[in-house]
């Protein structure tokens, strides 16, 4: 039964801990922030998190997908705003048992932190920066506020959940040619930007509760995602330079403008529009893709640290939890043996992250662009007639969203196929309501094959 030191107590790493301390290891989890249950750390870069059915399955494996639940609020569709202020819900699923939740990063993380201390053998070190990974030597250079010392790790698993500026990937980097490791790091040219919009008069929502929110727009857009306290997270997504850019709107002149001409129907919402737009940072937003993930079957990456992506499918919490899930399944099969435990993972696993960071990708245009489109509207109520009327039918949406125990991979190749014939038929149709769907649906199986 070996002994675990985990870096990164975000979602992913807090959740394999919990996990491991219940499957009897001893487990001690590193991170370099200090406890956000305590301090405020958000610093307008929270980014709601849309948990969907891979990550309630993965919580069920520690079985805390229940009080998950207590702190969701259901979203059923999309809300497309058009810049006349007219509104329509396009639902994600024909089926009325599939939806996705709105939940809060900070409250999500909390309860995971909070179920930390319930295990005797779980210990979390906050402010405690594991700043460099050595995985020669075999330890690890724990630095805090007044000291800096070496851990020594040469008889322990060690796992990467660090996000995006992963230590322990670093450490893969530098060991790149031995390795034979590969990296890449890609940005959108498109930044976000985080605002709120407040609870109303008496505790009341301002706009619809039960929607993902989203306001396409020429080349950019605006979503919000709705919270407990009545108040919805605002993202503006929108490129750096340019005439509608980061770099280029920055007088207050210049933001009311565009919220007068893009957002008219909500900008009286922001009271304080002008200073949050100054003070938030302008984020940028990037994918990561590396491999091998592990090394000597000692050291592994799981979660952002591994496959960093773009965050337009509401996937990348999901996928995350879904690697601990796994992992978790490994462990079962292979118990004790962790070379090969490590490799089975990352063999599982790296075909899928691939697949999600395409469709994250994919994603971004359609929600920016295509939600405007009539003919990508008509294919979206086209999917949603088939899966009412044929509950076996899932679109690509719906396969990666709702079906978890379908690999992302999978999902991606089938939704592919599915979408190149229904975009055809929704080009070809002018009035969806003469569409015959056993035709429709008998075309989309020959296929799905």
């Amino acid at each position: 039964m070996k002994d675990v030191v985990i870096i990164g107590a975000g979602l992913a790493g807090t959740l394999m801990a919990i996990r491991l301390a219940q499957r009897g290891h001893k487990v001690d989890l590193y991170e370099k922030r200090p406890d956000l249950r305590k301090t405020d750390i958000s610093a307008g870069r929270s980014i709601n998190l849309a948990l969907s059915d891979r990550g309630l399955q993965a919580l069920a494996m520690a079985d805390l997908d229940d009080k998950a639940k207590e702190l969701v609020i259901p979203m059923h569709g999309r809300m497309i705003h058009s810049i006349d202020g007219h509104k329509t819900l396009y639902r994600y699923s024909g089926r009325e048992e599939d939806w996705i939740n709105s939940i809060s990063r900070p409250g999500l993380n909390s309860l995971l932190l909070d179920e930390t201390e319930k295990y005797d053998g779980l210990q979390v070190y906050f402010d405690h920066d594991a700043a460099r990974v050595d995985t020669i030597n075999k330890d690890i250079t724990i630095k805090t506020s007044d000291a800096t010392a070496k851990l020594d790790v040469s008889d322990k698993i060690v796992i990467g959940a660090d996000g995006a500026g992963s230590s322990l990937r670093r450490e893969m980097q530098r060991r790149s040619n031995q390795l034979r490791y590969n990296f890449s790091q890609t940005f959108l040219d498109t930044g976000y930007k985080e605002l709120c919009l407040p609870a109303g008069p008496d505790g009341t929502f301002q706009i619809e509760k039960n929607a993902l929110h989203i306001w396409p727009r020429d080349g950019f857009m605006m979503i919000a995602l709705p919270n407990l306290d009545a108040s919805f997270t605002v993202t503006l997504f929108m490129r750096f330079d340019g005439p509608n850019g980061f770099d280029t709107i920055q007088s207050d002149d210049q933001i009311h403008a565009l919220f007068d001409k893009n957002f008219k129907n909500v900008k009286n919402f922001f009271p304080d529009l002008i200073h949050e737009y100054r003070t938030n940072p302008s984020s940028s937003l990037g994918t990561i893709r590396c491999y091998p993930w592990q090394i000597d079957g000692q050291f592994l990456l799981i979660g952002d640290a591994a496959h960093a992506i773009v965050p337009f499918y509401g996937q990348g919490m999901n996928c995350s939890f879904e690697d601990c899930l796994i992992l978790d399944r490994c462990i079962d099969a292979d118990e004790g043996n962790w070379d090969a435990i490590l490799k089975n993972f990352q063999s599982i696993r790296k075909q899928d992250a691939d697949a999600i960071a395409d469709l994250a990708e994919d994603n971004f245009y359609e929600m920016r662009d295509a939600t405007a489109d009539p003919v990508f509207n008509k294919k979206r109520q086209i999917e949603l007639a088939l899966e009412q009327e044929y509950p076996e039918y899932y679109s690509k949406y719906s396969l990666v969203t709702f079906k978890e125990e379908i690999p992302y991979h999978k999902a991606m190749a089938l939704g592919r196929k599915q979408d190149e014939v229904l975009m055809k038929i929704a080009a070809n149709t002018d009035d969806i309501s003469q569409v015959d769907l056993a035709w429709v649906f008998e075309t989309v199986k020959a296929v799905d094959g």
